[in-house]
């Protein structure tokens, strides 16, 4: 039995990469599909990965995670290079992009958890005070949904 250590030149199935990182096959082929990650092919004609992948995927989750579109995951990684691990400042480049969007994300969760704290402290008891009343129905004329409290549930459309 070989105990050799594994070397960043590995090539993985797609099967250990699905088992590594926790997604399923179907997930990773679609992110290939839409670039963010690749692969070459063995004589067999079988998908090969190269080990460094398993970060790039786990950057992905990490992305969903935080509701980062896959859109936005490929333009960021659209200058990591492919045929290599990325360095530690490309990977800084990336925690620097979407730092102030997370900065922003985090400001917009407290204050809408303010607003529900006190809306649901307050239990509506006073129509004048209530700051999310609408009365005869005046924003509909605005559009479907919330109009007062600004939506932030992520779109989960994406695998």
């Amino acid at each position: 039995m070989d105990s050799a250590a594994p070397v960043p030149t590995d090539l993985l199935t797609v099967g250990e990469v699905a088992r590594r990182t926790g997604v399923a096959v179907s997930a990773l082929h679609f992110y290939e599909r839409l670039g963010l990650i690749a692969s070459s092919r063995s004589p067999g004609g079988q998908r090969r990965y190269a080990r460094h992948v398993i970060r790039r995927v786990s950057v992905i989750q990490v992305a969903k995670r935080m509701d980062i579109p896959l859109a936005e995951v490929a333009e960021v990684f659209a200058n990591l290079p492919q045929d290599r691990m990325p360095g530690k400042s490309d990977w800084r480049r990336i925690s620097e992009r979407w730092r102030g969007r997370l900065e922003a994300r985090r400001l917009e969760i407290e204050r809408m958890e303010r607003e529900l704290v006190e809306c649901i402290g307050c239990g509506c008891v006073s129509l004048r005070s209530c700051r999310v009343l609408n009365p005869d129905d005046t924003l509909a004329s605005d559009g479907a949904g919330p109009r007062l409290l600004p939506e932030i549930v992520p779109d989960r459309t994406q695998p």
